[in-house]
């Protein structure tokens, strides 16, 4: 066979819309205008224009990269959603080297477990797949050849029997309608399979109907009494051996195919189709368009997959609007895939492995409509801080970004030599936090110096300390760490190395209090090194202790509240989480700046909440020293050592954003340095993450 004749194709099910959006679809069908145009079968085939309406805001997808992953790459295999909510059934498949398989495995999508469940009569990959009766089928599919036979299996494994089809057929898809599989497009070794099939019951097969543009491996979903056939391979014509854009709809209530007047905006085979909240998204796939990656905007880098500039291989989400008919971008994939299994599970789409230029993956990631992360086709949708504006300490790099919501560098401040900023003291910036409604920037240097920057004036307007010259003296600071300006004018910053916490009076530049003493470095008597002195909602703050892993609450007079001992090598930046002082006051967030990093949700009485550590792959933080909850839900945290930002969804640990190339560092667009803080700011002004300060 031809290359192209050896592509995967996919299938999938999906969820159906509530009795009155049905109700409005056919009538809306009905009355939507179309035009006539022969089809190379000789019938006529009607062009629809117009489709059911729907809503017009349409969320943005938030996508994420599972911190676990397959045993094995896997492609072009049968997914099904298994018998509750935490497991998927995965069956057949193409291995890396090109072999069929014939396992059916339990995919536990909380951790990553797989067992073995029984396995198949023979092995097939590019196969089709429907539940059938409260069973999983699957329809023909291919080893070294397409194959007709039907395969029903049990949740346990067990294969329980099927039927034949009328002709040999791979790379079909499959979705249901109420009790009825459609089983549509395909290959049968040598010509196309254009008849969509029908069964109920997995062993007799009907002939429903015949495909205006015959094609291989569409990504297929059932909306309603609806089915959308998005692309897919042409099998003639000039496009023959080519994705194409074309939309085909089938109405099982009006039993038509037509051809939408509208078309994806590339190229697409080998794609995802689902839906999830009654939104239509369309996922990844090959494309004859090459799509540039930026690495590490929104793409992750995976061990053994180097990331390819200008990829076939797409990473885009599109959400579909029905009622314009257009496709609007969503967001993207954490890493581009096609002829990935997919299932839907609850309010989340996963893709399973998958191909990436050709070569099979074992990642696992996820989909979910979100409006938190933005709105489709809106600048910015899909981004986990969508409509705000991202400060970054870029330390390594010696500047301060600020970006929108799309990654595009709106301001930033450097050390330059013989810059204005280097020459008053501005260098290796450690953190950074916007101050004073955000129009000034607060940051203490690794020169044990602290500054206040006019924003976006970028003028230095004031600064304590002195460069490169540590000390303890009165005007001097050692290592100063997670400095904030306090709502009444005075600067409160974590004194390190002097192991002690000051309130700085802003106006005359002397120490109005200070817990701790220069020198004495043990917890309760002094400070054993802090680093994070975080304000609360209660006026009190926030401290951080490096020996022996403290975390305390002090009184701005140096009395302690509550102290407890983390099991943690190394505490850094603490904070407080919640919107308001009633939400959630006493639950508190931490980094583990160490080697495999980790995320801690805590109390005061030290009752672990939640905790993140991926200790291998993608999703392991080396040193990170801040993380914060965003108002999106999910943690924001600088990954110091891996050069990158990273956002975490605690429901799933996946990592759903990233800013920085793995372990790369570097200056250009999409590049950072060992990024040592961040901050956000609100179009009103305010910072969601210390609203004490404000």
């Amino acid at each position: 066979m031809k290359l192209y004749e050896k592509r995967d194709k996919k299938r999938k099910r999906n969820k159906r819309l509530s009795i009155g959006a049905l109700v409005i679809a056919v009538i809306s069908f009905l009355i939507g205008a179309y035009i006539y145009l022969p089809n190379s079968n000789g019938p006529k085939t009607k062009v629809t224009t117009s489709l059911q309406p729907k809503v017009d805001i349409l969320a943005a997808a938030e996508s994420g990269l599972l911190p676990w992953a397959l045993q094995v790459p896997l492609s072009r295999m049968a997914v099904y959603p298994g018998q509750d909510a935490n497991h998927l059934l995965i069956a057949g498949g193409l291995t890396l080297s090109g072999t069929s398989t014939s396992g059916i495995y339990r995919l536990n999508i909380t951790n990553g477990n797989l067992t073995h469940e029984g396995d198949l009569t023979n092995q097939v990959h590019d196969a089709a797949s429907s539940l059938i009766n409260n069973q999983y089928g699957i329809f023909g599919g291919g080893t070294s050849n397409s194959v007709n036979t039907t395969q029903i299996f049990s949740a346990s494994g067990s294969v329980t029997g099927g039927g034949v089809l009328p002709q040999s057929r791979s790379d079909a898809a499959a979705t249901k309608v109420g009790n009825t599989t459609y089983i549509i497009g395909g290959y049968n070794g040598s010509t196309a399979d254009p008849e969509v099939l029908t069964t109920t019951n997995g062993q007799q097969f009907s002939n429903y109907g015949t495909l205006p543009v015959p094609v291989r491996y569409a990504a297929v979903v059932a909306v309603g009494t609806g089915i959308y056939i998005f692309g897919g391979m042409a099998t003639s014509g000039n496009n023959l051996g080519s994705p194409v854009r074309t939309v085909q709809f089938i109405n099982t209530q009006t039993h038509s195919i037509s051809i939408l007047r509208w078309q994806l905006p590339v190229p697409l085979e080998g794609a995802s189709a689902f839906i999830l909240n009654n939104e239509v998204f369309v996922a990844g796939g090959l494309s004859t368009v090459a799509e540039t990656i930026q690495l590490g905007v929104g793409t992750t880098q995976v061990p053994g997959v180097p990331i390819q500039n200008n990829s076939l291989t797409q990473n885009t989400i599109w959400a579909v609007n029905e009622t314009q008919g257009k496709f609007l971008y969503a967001g993207k994939l954490e890493l581009p895939v096609a002829y990935a299994g997919t299932a839907v599970i609850g309010a989340r789409e996963w893709l399973i492995g998958g191909e990436y230029n050709g070569q099979a993956v074992s990642t696992v990631q996820m989909i979910t409509p979100n409006l938190k992360f933005g709105v489709a086709g809106q600048p910015g949708a899909g981004s986990p801080y969508y409509g705000s504006k991202l400060l970054i300490a870029d330390r390594g790099n010696d500047r301060i970004l600020v970006m929108n919501s799309q990654t595009n560098i709106t301001w930033q401040i450097s050390a330059a030599p013989g810059s204005s900023s280097y020459q008053q003291g501005f260098s290796s910036p450690d953190d950074a936090f916007f101050a004073n409604h955000g129009t000034e920037i607060i940051s203490n240097q690794e020169n044990s110096t602290l500054l206040l920057i006019g924003y976006p004036s970028g003028k230095i307007l004031w600064s304590y300390g002195h460069p490169d010259q540590p000390g303890f003296a009165p005007g001097y600071l050692r290592a100063p760490d997670d400095a904030y300006l306090l709502k009444n004018g005075q600067i409160v910053v974590a004194d390190d190395q002097n192991c002690r916490v000051l309130f700085i009076s802003q106006a005359t530049k002397q120490i109005v209090f200070q817990i701790g003493h220069a020198g004495v470095c043990k917890h309760g008597i002094s400070l054993a090194s802090p680093n994070g002195s975080t304000p609360l909602f209660n006026g009190n703050i926030l401290v951080s202790e490096i020996l022996g892993s403290w975390v305390s609450e002090y009184t701005p007079q140096g009395n302690i509240v509550w102290s407890i001992h983390l099991p943690i090598a190394y505490p850094s930046d603490p904070q407080q989480i919640g919107a308001s002082p009633t939400s959630n006051p006493n639950h508190y967030l931490i980094a583990d700046y160490s080697n495999p990093g980790a995320i801690l949700q805590f109390t005061s009485q030290g009752k672990i909440i939640s905790e993140y550590q991926v200790k291998s792959g993608p999703g392991m933080l080396n040193d990170p020293s801040l993380v914060e909850l965003l108002p999106s839900g999910v943690y924001l945290a600088n990954d110091d050592h891996r050069d990158r930002m990273v956002a975490i969804d605690p429901t799933t640990n996946a990592l759903v954003w990233q800013y920085g190339v793995s372990d790369i560092p570097g200056t250009s667009y999409g590049m950072v340095y060992k990024p040592d803080g961040f901050d956000l700011l609100l179009p009103n002004g305010t910072t969601p993450t210390h609203l004490a300060t404000m």
